[in-house]
C-alpha cells in the first residue's frame, strides 16, 4: 500500500499539512497534545517512517478523577486500571486523584497538565472555573470525556445513566414497594454535582406526579461523609415523626444504615445507589431496600473506547447510549 500522505495525516489529525510536517520532521515548536494528535494518526494510517525519538513514546491519556476514598471512586479507578493493562504498550493511562473542594486547582490541571497528554477523561465537579478550563480544551479540539457527571455550558462527549430517569426510578419503586405512605426525603452530596442535582429532580418530580401520598419534604446536604449524613438523617426522624421514605443519591449509605438499624429506622423505606459489599449486606439485612448501581466498570470502558475512536486509534463507530443501571434488591444480590 501506498505511503499515507501528510494530507491524509492532517485529516485524521484535524490540522494542517504544515503542522504535519513539523512533527513528523523533528522541527519542534507544536504543542505536545497537538504532537500527540498527528502521532496516532500517523500511527493509524501506517506510517512506515521512524518517528522523531523525542515523539515515539507512549501516547497517553489522563483521567482525572476525585476521592480515591470513596467506593464508587475506587471502583472506577480500578476499572481503568483494568483497561489499561489490556491496551497496546504505546498507550498509557494516568489517573489522577485531586481535592473535589479546590475547583480552581481542578481547572488548573485540566488547562496545564504535568505529562505530554493526547486525551483526557474526568469525572469532577460541576463548577464555573472547571466549565471555563474544559471549555478552553474543547475549543483546541484536545478529545475530552466526561465521565459520571456532566460540567454546565461543556460540549465534549458525556459517558453515564441517565441520573435523571434513576431518580424517576426511585420514585416509582418507593411508591410501589412502600406499604405506609408519608413524607419521604432526599440526601445527597451538595449541589456540586450535576449528577446528584438530576436524580433528586427526578425523584421528587415522580412522587409531585405520581407519588399519591408521598410527599417529598426536604433534600439534605451529607457531602458523601459519614457523620454529617447520619447527623441529616436523625434529625429528618426527629423532625419529620410521619417519615416513610429515604433516597439517596450519593454516596456514604454505610452511615445511614447504621441509623436505619435503630428501631424508629426500620420503618423508613431506603433507596441508594451503589452495590457494594456494605450495600449488599444492607439489602439482605433489610435496612436497604434498593440499590442502583450504575456499572461504573462499563463506564470506564465507553469512555475509553471513545478517546480511542477521538484519536484515531481504531476505525470502529462507538454507540454512546446512556450505561444501564441494575436494580437491586434482596432477592439478586
Amino acid at each position: 500500500m501506498p505511503k499515507p500522505t501528510f494530507l491524509e495525516i492532517a485529516n485524521r489529525a484535524g490540522v494542517g499539512t504544515a503542522t504535519v510536517e513539523r512533527v513528523l520532521n523533528g522541527r519542534g515548536g507544536v504543542r505536545p497534545a497537538t504532537v500527540e494528535k498527528v502521532v496516532a494518526a500517523a500511527r493509524s494510517l501506517d506510517y512506515p517512517r521512524r518517528l522523531p525519538e523525542a515523539h515515539r513514546g507512549v501516547i497517553r491519556i489522563e483521567v482525572i478523577l476525585v476521592r480515591p476514598d470513596a467506593t464508587f471512586f475506587a471502583r472506577l479507578s480500578r476499572a481503568f486500571e483494568r483497561i489499561a493493562a489490556t491496551l497496546d504498550r504505546t498507550i498509557a493511562v494516568h489517573r489522577t486523584f485531586l481535592d473535589e473542594a479546590n475547583p480552581a486547582a481542578i481547572a488548573q490541571r485540566i488547562l496545564d497538565p504535568d505529562i505530554r497528554r493526547a486525551a483526557l477523561i474526568l469525572a469532577v465537579p460541576d463548577h464555573p472555573l472547571v466549565g471555563a478550563a474544559l471549555r478552553r480544551l474543547e475549543a483546541e479540539k484536545i478529545p475530552t470525556v466526561q465521565i459520571v457527571t456532566q460540567i454546565s455550558g461543556t460540549s465534549g462527549a458525556y459517558v453515564g445513566i441517565d441520573n435523571y430517569a434513576a431518580g424517576r426510578m426511585a420514585g416509582l419503586l418507593m411508591s410501589r414497594m412502600q406499604r405506609r405512605p408519608g413524607k419521604v426525603v432526599a440526601i445527597c452530596h451538595s449541589q456540586i454535582y450535576r449528577v446528584h442535582r438530576d436524580r433528586v429532580r427526578g425523584f421528587f418530580d415522580y412522587l409531585m406526579e405520581a407519588g399519591g401520598d408521598f410527599e417529598p419534604v426536604a433534600a439534605l446536604f451529607g457531602h458523601d461523609e459519614g457523620d454529617r449524613n447520619a447527623g441529616q438523617l436523625v434529625e429528618a426522624l426527629t423532625r419529620w415523626p410521619d417519615l416513610t421514605g429515604l433516597y439517596n443519591a450519593g454516596g456514604a449509605n454505610a452511615a445511614l444504615n447504621d441509623v436505619l438499624r435503630r428501631p424508629r429506622g426500620r420503618e423508613i423505606f431506603f433507596v441508594g445507589h451503589e452495590l457494594t459489599e456494605r450495600s449488599a449486606a444492607a439489602l439482605r439485612q433489610g435496612t436497604m431496600d434498593v440499590v442502583l448501581d450504575q456499572a461504573p466498570e462499563a463506564q470506564a470502558r465507553r469512555a475509553m473506547d471513545l478517546v480511542l475512536a477521538k484519536l484515531n486509534l481504531h476505525d470502529l463507530p462507538v454507540d454512546n447510549p446512556p450505561i444501564r443501571f441494575v436494580t437491586f434488591t434482596a432477592e439478586n444480590v
